[in-house]
């Protein structure tokens, strides 16, 4: 399977979710919504996963589907770089998805108390990375990642 079936199936549940959203015809609504099933049906061969996984994943979202935020918070020590270890292993810089409560500047600064126990001010973003144009690994989301300088 390519890319591009991956990119047509994520156009197709965002197209889907949207037409659920804003129809008030209920035929329309049935249409939106097979469609939006079909899409589950195309991401999960596509993943090879189970159908039921990926419905989870929509879920909750409802309405126009946009980019998902994550902020990642950059912390400089003399010639050192603070990174924490992820659930998988892999090392990143402390970080995570945006709430909505949060602005950009203080949900990095949350995410780096939360994950590395670290108090630190945002002093400015360094760094804008979209995932979808520049990431080997394919995501059912597009995702945006807001890296933060913090001083602490």
């Amino acid at each position: 399977m390519s890319k591009q079936w991956l990119e047509w199936a994520k156009e197709l549940q965002a197209l889907a979710q949207t037409g659920l959203h804003y129809t008030k015809d209920v035929y329309d609504k049935e249409r939106f919504q097979r469609i939006r099933e079909m899409s589950w049906q195309m991401l999960a061969t596509l993943n090879d996963s189970d159908m039921n996984e990926i419905k989870a994943l929509f879920h909750i979202e409802d309405g126009y589907q946009t980019p998902k935020v994550d902020t990642r918070a950059v912390v400089w020590k003399e010639d050192k770089i603070l990174l924490v270890q992820e659930n998988d292993g892999r090392w990143a810089l402390p970080g995570g998805w945006m709430d909505i409560t949060e602005t950009v500047s203080s949900n990095a600064e949350k995410e780096l108390f939360e994950e590395a126990g670290v108090v630190g001010k945002a002093d400015r973003i360094i760094a804008i990375h979209d995932h979808h144009r520049h990431n080997a690994v394919n995501q059912i989301f597009t995702i945006a990642d807001c890296k933060i300088k913090l001083d602490n």
